[in-house]
């Protein structure tokens, strides 16, 4: 099965038409991320409760990076 990569509506394309973004797929298990500009790079896999952690921490700016 081909993992459906999507991105958000947000990424907009003010690049010429590209959208340079963080693209999310469901996969067997777990939740894949990559990188819309690399995608052939390789992806990073989450458990569905570490994303949904990763999501909560992002939504409430509190990454601390």
């Amino acid at each position: 099965m081909t993992p459906q990569w999507r991105k958000s509506t947000r990424s907009g394309g003010n690049n010429g038409g590209m959208t340079e973004c963080v693209e999310v797929a469901k996969l067997p298990h777990t939740v894949g991320l990559r990188d819309s500009k690399a995608p052939a790079a390789g992806h990073l896999t989450l458990t569905p409760a570490t994303f949904a952690a990763l999501l909560t921490e992002a939504k409430r700016n509190d990454l601390n990076l």
